[in-house]
């Protein structure tokens, strides 16, 4: 046997390792939930004047440091003043030098978002005119490299280890309750929380490097470590630690007093106590992920994370089921085989977490994607099309295992009379030969070559007797695997297995992938730094701003093209599209223009309705030339309407 299964679980691990180190080798720097929408100045922007301060506008809120948003200059020096402030929703800033000289200048930036993953970029801005300059223009190294790969890896092993955890004694204490007593079955539960265990660990010594250098040598950093427990991810790491000295207690229960109650009144109670008080530790566990991750920020987080709890869960029960159960098919003792039953009851189980998952599986797929064109056009909907593939492809080798179940049978039943007759044989053969050893102790008179002859006689008889029972449990074992259904439900689920390993390794990759929603309304938001650009040198200015007025259809991009964005008299076309592109017909634009510096404005501007999504205005005066505040008015229904606006140079 242990040659028959010694290969497949090699293949088995070997899928794992390849997968993982695919997966792990391919996503570089760890994807942000978090992307820069807006900044001010914009990337390559040339500047007449110095600014004051230096703005950047996220997707969503971020955790910022002393050292989160730097500006450097030309040679490489800070030029920033204080510490970042939150100047309004997601937008932050921080202040400048006075009297800056001209030339090109890097910001350079590193936050954590609202989901935990590290952000990190730079970009250059100019004043006077460019000029080279000493920085890289790169961003720090944080959520990449070794770091970031073995944080990763670390994520991994949690969830790995969770659903084992978790899904293994769901299987024992409502498919199979002798299971408790099988020791393979102990073995891979305690593993599920070892694994679990030290992966927390792990990844709150990484969190800090993480999340900062990047670099292995402050992993075990205490400062760091001190900082990190301070964060949602952090206590949301320390919440799962404690919650797993409640689960260490409960397997402790499962396995040693629960195996030993014998009385059904007793067993009974306890098994209640037990799925209770596991449910709740479980439902815990799971929500240290829902409370620190990307179901916490965004759309709707007050269902997003109960409904992510549930879909965790709904994970565990299956796949973790699906792993013990390939367990007991393979290492159960031949006196202890999985019952028929437990298989059906099991596969039941399995069908209402797939139902489970399909529901919020779909929520989840809507909530991070957005639109149908994200499927295909970013890494998320990518990776999410691979992962529905998988699941068809489990759920239809699960369809195979659940017509092996229906054929199965007990190989008890099977090979009963049989069982019985071989038993009988042994005890008869074994009293047998003990009888004769007794009768010489008596005749020797209790001399000491016959207490001798009797105990080597006994010491025989109960070595042969050891024989013959392993040879029973091997007989049996080959009756048991000789079963065709038990055979085919063996294979099935094995496969099963392998399936669910890439399909783990696919899910691990989605958590740190940038939502499809986000990267997005992303790039609708960048083309404004290219649209600055272009006004530097063209003279005709571009800009584009997201907007979200709250309401059930709320949120797209205008986009606001001036020509030739000089003092005197200028052409403007204002165009607002839905964030699939489309033409967004809303009820009313409006515009107003500030010169703050001079105390100038506003100056409103209320374009003609052209066509759908499509005002224009000619005519609109700039009368002097500086560093103009454009606000746009978006209404979209009676009651929601939202102000947008992004600072430019004009003249």
């Amino acid at each position: 046997m242990t040659r028959t299964i010694t290969p497949r679980l090699r293949i088995l691990v070997l899928l794992f390792i390849a997968v993982t180190g695919a997966l792990l080798a391919g996503a570089g720097p760890a994807s942000a939930h978090a992307a820069l929408t807006g900044s001010d100045p914009a990337q390559g922007v040339v500047a007449d004047k110095a600014p004051t301060q230096v703005s950047l506008t996220f997707s969503e809120k971020v955790a910022m440091n002393d050292d989160s948003l730097r500006v450097l200059d030309p040679k490489g020096r800070p030029v920033q003043t204080g510490s970042p402030a939150n100047v309004s929703g997601t937008t932050y800033a921080v202040q400048l030098k006075s009297g800056l000289a001209k030339g090109t200048y890097t910001v350079t930036y590193q936050v954590v978002s609202a989901d935990s993953h590290p952000v990190a970029g730079a970009y250059t801005f100019s004043v006077g005119a460019p000029s080279p300059t000493v920085v890289s223009g790169t961003g720090p190294a944080a959520g990449g490299g070794v770091v970031g790969g073995l944080y990763a890896f670390g994520r991994y092993v949690s969830y790995a280890g969770f659903i084992v955890l978790a899904g293994g004694a769901a299987f024992v204490l409502a498919c199979w309750q002798r299971g408790a007593g099988v020791r393979p079955l102990q073995r891979l539960v305690v593993g599920g929380w070892v694994a679990l265990t030290a992966a927390t660990l792990w990844l709150l010594l990484l969190r800090g490097a993480y999340t900062t250098s990047g670099k292995f040598a402050d992993v075990f950093d205490l400062d760091l470590l001190g900082q990190v427990l301070q964060t949602k991810t952090g206590a949301a790491l320390v919440s799962r630690l404690l919650l797993l000295a409640a689960a260490a207690l409960f397997v402790a229960v499962l396995f040693g007093t629960y195996t030993r109650r014998e009385e059904d009144q007793d067993k009974r109670d306890l098994t209640f106590g037990l799925a209770v008080g596991g449910v709740v530790v479980a439902a815990g566990l799971a929500a240290s992920w829902a409370m620190a991750e990307h179901a916490s920020t965004g759309l709707q987080p007050g269902l997003a994370m109960p409904v992510d709890v549930v879909h965790l869960l709904a994970v565990a029960a299956w796949l973790g089921g699906l792993t013990t159960l390939l367990t007991a098919l393979y290492r159960a003792p031949a006196d202890t085989p999985v019952e028929a039953a437990a298989v059906r009851r099991y596969s039941r189980v399995a069908f209402g977490s797939v139902l489970a998952l399909v529901v919020t599986g779909v929520y989840q797929s809507w909530r991070q994607l957005g639109s149908w064109s994200a499927f295909t056009e970013t890494r998320y909907g990518q990776l999410l099309l691979v992962k529905i593939a998988l699941v068809a492809v489990l759920v239809g080798i699960a369809a195979v295992s659940r017509r092996w179940t229906g054929r199965l049978t007990d190989p008890v039943t099977r090979s009963g009379k049989a069982s019985r007759t071989t038993q009988a044989q042994a005890r008869k053969e074994q009293v047998t030969a003990a009888q004769p050893a007794a009768g010489g102790g008596k005749a020797g008179g209790g001399g000491k070559a016959g207490g001798g002859t009797g105990a080597g006689d006994s010491g025989r008889a109960a070595q042969l007797a050891r024989q013959r029972a392993a040879v029973d449990a091997a007989r049996e074992k080959r009756l048991r695997d000789a079963d065709p259904n038990r055979f085919g439900l063996r294979r099935s689920v094995l496969a099963e297995a392998g399936v669910a390993l890439v399909l783990l390794a696919v899910t691990t990759a989605l958590t740190q992938t940038e939502p499809g929603r986000t990267e997005q309304e992303a790039k609708a938001a960048t083309s404004a730094s290219a649209g600055s650009d272009t006004s530097a040198t063209s003279g005709a200015l571009t800009l584009d701003m997201p907007f979200d007025t709250g309401g059930a259809d709320g949120k797209g991009v205008v986009s606001i093209d001036l020509d030739p964005a000089r003092v005197g008299g200028n052409e403007m076309h204002v165009y607002v599209q839905r964030r699939n592109g489309r033409a967004f017909d809303v009820p009313e634009v409006k515009l107003a223009f500030t010169l703050e510096a001079k105390k100038i404005g506003p100056l409103p501007v209320n374009p003609d309705h052209i066509a759908t999504g499509h005002w224009s205005a000619n005519g609109v005066q700039i009368p002097m030339a500086g560093d103009w505040k454009i606000a746009v008015t978006v209404r979209t229904s009676d009651i929601d309407q939202v102000t947008v606006s992004k600072n430019a140079q004009i003249g």
